[in-house]
Formats: C-alpha cells, sequence, structure tokens
C-alpha cells in the first residue's frame, strides 16, 4: 500500500520539482489540506504558494493544538483555579478566549495560574505544595505521551491532569465528512506521524480513500509531497506515500503508543469550530482515575462561547479559506492583540500569515 519515496534519496532540485507539479497539475483545480502548524510555518517563510501555479491550493485544517481546545475545556480549567487550585498549561494556552475569558484574564483577576515547560514541572509543583495541581494536558498524540509517561510514573495525589489531548486521524476523517471542503489530499503532520507511522491513517484510506503523503519540514520535504499527490490523482490512485522515512517509520514509535494504550481510551471529543468528533479524544482511564480531574473534581461548564462577530477561526480551521479572507485579519486581530485562537498561538496560521506579512496570494 506505501510507496516509500524521499526527494533527497532522489536527488531532486526544488526547481525540477515545481516544474514536476505544473505538468502534473495541468488544468484542473486541487485543494490541497495539511494538517500541522510546522508545515504551515515553513509554508509561508519559504514563499511555497507562489511558487505553485494558480489551480493548486494548500490550506491548513486544524493542525494547531492550541486553536482547536473547545471553550467549555479552558472553562473548566478557570473554573478550578476559582476554587483556589494551582493549574498549569503552556505558555500558548494562556490567551485563548473562552467563555470565562482567558487563561491569562483569569491569571490577572489573582487566581494561581502558571505556565510550565513540561508537565514534569507541574508534577514537581506538586510535591512541593499541599494543594492540589491541575495540568492542562492539550496537545495532539506528538505531546500526549508525555502525559502517559508521567501518569505511569506515579505522581502525587494531588496532581491529576485535565486531559484536552486530541487526535489527528479522526480529524481528517471529519473533514472528508463534513464536505465543507473539496479535499483532494492530505499532507500528513511530520510531527504526529513520528508517532504514529503510516499506519495511523490507515482507518481513514477505509472510507475515504484520497491521496496522503507524509512530508517532512524542509522545502523541498512540502513541494515533493505535494507533487505526489498530483501524480496519485493523474495514475487514479490514492495511497499513503512517506516521503519523511528518515523520521517516519510505517509503525511509528510504538514505545510511546503502548504508553498511550495503556493510559488512555478514545472518546467523542469537541473541536474548536468543527464540533464533535467521535473516538477523537483521550480520557484517562479508570486506573489512573485519582489522577483524573474530570472524576476528581465536581466542576459544571455552563458557560457558552461564540465566535465575536466577524471572526472566520472556525472557517480557517476547516480549511475553507486562507487567514486573509477573514475580515479582522490584521484589521483589529493582530498577535498583539488577538481575537480569534488561530491568532493566539506561533503555530496557528492566522498568526502565521500576519508574522510573515501575508495578506494574499
Amino acid at each position: 500500500m506505501y510507496s516509500f519515496v524521499d526527494p533527497y534519496r532522489d536527488n531532486k532540485t526544488a526547481e525540477q520539482v515545481i516544474r514536476y507539479i505544473k505538468q502534473l497539475a495541468g488544468e484542473d483545480k486541487y485543494r490541497i489540506v495539511h494538517i500541522c502548524g510546522t508545515h504551515e510555518d515553513a509554508i509561508m517563510k519559504n514563499g511555497i504558494r507562489s511558487l505553485l501555479p494558480k489551480n493548486v491550493e494548500v490550506l491548513m485544517g486544524p493542525g494547531c493544538p492550541v486553536c482547536t481546545v473547545a471553550p467549555n475545556r479552558i472553562d473548566y480549567m478557570i473554573k478550578l483555579a476559582e476554587e483556589g487550585h494551582i493549574v498549569t498549561t503552556f505558555g500558548d494556552m494562556m490567551k485563548v478566549p473562552a467563555g470565562l475569558g482567558s487563561l491569562s484574564d483569569a491569571k490577572g483577576r489573582g487566581h494561581d495560574i502558571r505556565i510550565v515547560y513540561s508537565i514534569h514541572d507541574a508534577a514537581k509543583m506538586a510535591v512541593e505544595t499541599k494543594k492540589d495541581v491541575v495540568h492542562f494536558g492539550v496537545g495532539f498524540e506528538t505531546t500526549a505521551p508525555t502525559t502517559a509517561s508521567e501518569l505511569l510514573a506515579g505522581p502525587p495525589e494531588n496532581f491529576s491532569v485535565y486531559s484536552a489531548h486530541l487526535t489527528i486521524p479522526p480529524a481528517m476523517e471529519a473533514l472528508l465528512a463534513m464536505g465543507v471542503t473539496d479535499v483532494a489530499g492530505f499532507i500528513n503532520p511530520g510531527h504526529v506521524s513520528t508517532m504514529i507511522g503510516e499506519v495511523g491513517y490507515e482507518p481513514i484510506m477505509e472510507n475515504y480513500p484520497v491521496p496522503q503523503v507524509i512530508a517532512g519540514f524542509e522545502p523541498l520535504d512540502i513541494l515533493f509531497s505535494i507533487a505526489l499527490i498530483l501524480k496519485q490523482h493523474k495514475e487514479g490512485r490514492a495511497e499513503i506515500e512517506n516521503t519523511y522515512q528518515r523520521a517516519v517509520k510505517p509503525e511509528g514509535t510504538p514505545s510511546a503508543l503502548r504508553m498511550l494504550e495503556r493510559v488512555f481510551e478514545p472518546e467523542d471529543a469537541p473541536w474548536r469550530g468543527i464540533g464533535t468528533i467521535p473516538k477523537s479524544g483521550l480520557k484517562i482511564r479508570d486506573e489512573f482515575r485519582v489522577h483524573d480531574a474530570s472524576e476528581k473534581f465536581d466542576i459544571k461548564v455552563e458557560t457558552s462561547y461564540t465566535m465575536p462577530a466577524g471572526c472566520k477561526c472556525g472557517e480557517v480551521l476547516r480549511a475553507m479559506i486562507y487567514p486573509w479572507d477573514c475580515p479582522l485579519f490584521n484589521k483589529g486581530c493582530d498577535p498583539d492583540n488577538p481575537i480569534g485562537p488561530c491568532m493566539v498561538s506561533h503555530e496557528g496560521s492566522c498568526f502565521i500569515a500576519a508574522r510573515y506579512g501575508v495578506d494574499e496570494l
């Protein structure tokens, strides 16, 4: 099923690959979707879209782990802080808006919300205090193994995790099922793929046979993945190909996958801008419920959140539009004053576009 290819091994130059893309594209229209903030950064930084024919589009989907966290999850953490518990999170989460404001807003009101660089730092805090320390577990398959590892290590009883971890393949399948954007193929995320391997994407192919290419982060990696998607179309194929085999193995990282299986079980989970996606969340298993904040604390979240008027983050996350198609982009919403979640994180497509001064193709 898999075709093992590498632009570097095959001694391809960017100029050769661009010519090949133009040859393959012809007059047909293609909309390719990638699911990775690091890919978007490389695409913007290197002007890759400007090198493509106009009939080949590349849009970012829900590949920003911070942007996709549902507002009620953030409200849950704010309520925990309001009850006097210590809340820890990563820096990118602080300014993401929710019904009760942001975590940064709550910290400004005097609640104990701390930025950590790793979940291990949060667990160490619990050793040094009698208060409950609750870590906000966010991220995809790349960061979820660190949460699993910490819970397997036996943290103190006053340490718990609120798991908002999400998984990428169900989101890709949800985009195809929704049909809101015509996906000609996926550029699969490099970091996630190092964990789940090529086999992690097989369930998508069973229901929606569209070309998928796992790509690294160099410009040539991305260009080559676009060429391979177009080549699959021309040849009437829909397969999983791997241009990043120097880092991604067919089986992924079995040790990390075993930890995820041991600590988590799949659950239906909300995604900002998309809705609830079946079996896309990671719920902490009953064996570790003493460290599961959703079981440990009786928190009711009744607040609601509506995207600010004019904000199109939902459409951006569903790969329907580019960031600069939003009427608020760089017009009231910018990295210094973010209105929507896609402008908050360094992995958000709006933040990246604003960072590189991109206003349109």
